[in-house]
């Protein structure tokens, strides 16, 4: 029995949901993970009336498609889509009996609206946060547009075809074949780059703002939220809604909430904002700020915003080691989440970059997969927290090598090794190993304002107790701000007390 009695009761409440029939077509052989997935399909059809079964022969082995009687929707599992994945399982059994997706019509209706054949396949892996996203985009493409299909291939379940295809990171995604993109991407933005993106007069043609938010993390939906609350004209552009915390798994400091993950939290962010008259335009990268009469926004397809004031909240992103080999092999053995991508390195030896708390974390969790973990810290001594430099100290697997000046990542396809000076002795080393994942901390997202705002050394605008920056008008919050503390609810408070010192701002002038 693969599922325990807890999941069990939950899935037969939702089962309990479906609106019609659903087949699913299992094509299993003799091996171990055949007759795992067997167990579960045989377990799934037991629990609901709903769910038949049939044998048959598709392109995967094991494999089972996800169909409505006498029409194949084109969904298929190729593996056991168990752990972060079983909710996408769930959903494609409630969606193709009939039940409608959570999706905006308008999201739909531009599905409805492909032209031509689509066969989409993402490698995941069980333990990624950011795959079911895809999956489930893709699964909801796939049973609204006949000519869309998809495959989704559990890299444990098939790692000759994941080596084969030289695939280092999940999701990735193929398209008829040809690599399509990597990492977390929305329904909106997988279909950002396969249909017409909005044209630039879609942009222009908008009323000033009375706050224009410039990203979409905590800090800009709580700035999003306060303003709109006082009935003034409010808009938001975010290149991607959630933003980092998007690629955040548990978060257990977030007050009056014990335990969430990222994506969760995003959802609930974006959920929360669209309760409100907000003009939300998101999968938006703004490029340029100049103060005129009004403040204006240049976004990268050329439209200008304009607005009397504006919150930028464009947050942070992983800071780059910036060697070489880092970014000609980024996603071919260099990384950035562990737990994404640490599944395909199984029984490897990699490296990790940094010392701090997530760097450390990075190598605990690594430590149970990989053969061994090398962490590289710059430092003299580690910055992680005790309790979890205690328990990295307690991994037999681990090395931990200090005043350690990482040089250059080697590989020819792929990573083959990483090269660092002892900062000590100045002597060079080299170490062979098949993965390198880089922990270094945050870069602010404000290179985009060049000289045209007051900002620190390190690129974070500087802000007063108002949220205001050099520029009137102007007011930053979140990680992109000089604020001490990176956090998530420091973010939240931050966007609101822009929020409210924009308020103030638009009293008096």
């Amino acid at each position: 029995m693969l599922l325990d009695a807890d999941i069990k009761a939950q899935l037969e409440q939702y089962l309990q949901m479906m609106e019609g029939e659903v087949l699913l077509k299992v094509s299993a052989g003799s091996d171990d993970v055949s007759r795992d997935m067997l167990a579960l399909v045989d377990e799934l059809a037991t629990m609901s009336p709903r769910i038949k079964v049939e044998k048959a022969e598709l392109e995967r082995t094991p494999s089972f498609s996800v169909n409505r009687i006498g029409e194949d929707t084109g969904i298929v599992f190729a593996g056991i889509p168990l752990g972060h994945e079983f909710t996408s399982l769930v959903l494609a059994l409630l969606q193709v009996s009939g039940r409608a997706p959570k999706v905006d019509q308008k999201l739909i209706d531009q599905v409805k609206s492909i032209k031509g054949e689509y066969h989409f396949e993402s490698y995941i892996s069980l333990t990624c946060h950011n795959c079911p996203d895809v999956v489930q985009a893709l699964n909801v493409m796939s049973l609204v547009n006949p000519g869309i299909t998809h495959t989704m291939i559990e890299g444990g379940a098939f790692k000759e075809e994941v080596e084969s295809k030289g695939i280092m990171a999940v999701p990735t995604v193929f398209l008829n074949g040809e690599s399509f993109g990597s990492g977390r991407m929305s329904l909106e933005e997988i279909l950002s780059k396969i249909a017409d993106a909005p044209d630039a007069s879609e942009f222009n043609d908008k009323e000033p703002f009375d706050v224009l938010v410039v990203g979409g993390g905590p800090a800009g939906a709580s700035a999003a939220v306060y303003a709109a609350r006082k009935g003034i004209r409010t808009g938001i552009v975010a290149e991607r809604f959630g933003g980092q915390v998007m690629d955040t798994l548990g978060i257990e400091n977030f007050i009056g909430t014990k335990y969430t993950e990222g994506p969760k939290l995003a959802a609930t962010l974006e959920e929360h904002v669209k309760e409100y008259d907000v003009d939300i335009m998101n999968l938006q990268r703004a490029v340029g700020l100049e103060k005129k009469d009004l403040i204006e926004l240049e976004l990268e397809n050329g439209a200008v915003l304009k607005s009397k004031t504006v919150i930028l909240s464009t947050g942070a992103r992983w800071r780059n080691v910036g060697v070489p080999g880092e970014a000609e092999f980024k996603n071919k053995g260099v990384a950035y989440c562990a737990h994404c991508d640490g599944p395909l390195f199984e029984g490897k030896h990699v490296a990790v970059i940094g010392g701090g708390n997530s760097g450390i974390e990075a190598a605990i969790d690594l430590a149970g997969i990989v053969k061994h973990v090398t962490v590289l810290e710059f430092m003299p001594e580690l910055k992680a927290d005790t309790v979890l430099q205690d328990r990295l100290y307690s991994l037999s697997n681990v090395t931990v090598i200090k005043n350690a000046q990482t040089k250059e990542i080697t590989g020819t396809d792929k990573v083959n090794g990483i090269t660092y000076i002892d900062r000590e002795t100045e002597q060079e080393h080299h170490i062979e190993l098949e993965g390198v994942f880089v922990q270094i901390g945050l870069v602010p997202n404000t290179d985009w304002l060049g000289d045209k705002i007051e900002r620190t050394r390190f690129g974070e605008i500087v802000v007063d107790k108002h949220g205001s920056t050099s520029i009137p008008g102007v007011f930053a919050a979140g990680d992109c701000t000089d604020s001490v503390y990176k956090q998530i609810i420091i973010s939240m408070g931050s966007g609101a007390t822009a929020a409210l010192g924009a308020f103030d701002y638009l009293i008096r002038h």
